[in-house]
């Protein structure tokens, strides 16, 4: 029986845990609007390797400014950023795979 006793302490404990890191993860995004890929590809930061990103942190992004680029089954397709404001965090990085949904971009509202 003491046994049997022992073993829900270190179950409870690790609930207690996993809330407390949930709030700290929330805070460092709070306020911040997401650019989102509209599909499974890749992510290209510029429209070719010779040519500048289109966007960097700090630049200002309007609903109609081109963020990247998504390449899905040979197509290059532009993402807009859909939101205005200031590009906080860009999460990927050139020619890294994104699925749907996945967050690229941070954007402060304006």
């Amino acid at each position: 029986m003491h046994m049997a006793a022992a073993a829900p302490a270190p179950v409870a404990a690790a609930p207690a845990a996993a809330p407390a890191a949930a709030p700290a993860a929330a805070d460092s995004t709070a306020g911040l609007l997401k650019i989102e890929s509209p599909m499974v590809g890749t992510f290209y930061a510029s429209p070719s390797p010779d040519k500048p990103a289109f966007i960097t942190a700090g630049a200002s992004v309007g609903p109609g400014t081109v963020v990247c680029l998504v390449e899905a089954m040979k197509i290059f397709n532009e993402i807009n950023a859909g939101v205005s404001g200031t590009v906080e965090r860009i999460l990927v990085k050139s020619g890294d795979p994104v699925e749907f949904g996945q967050v690229l971009f941070l954007v402060k509202p304006s």
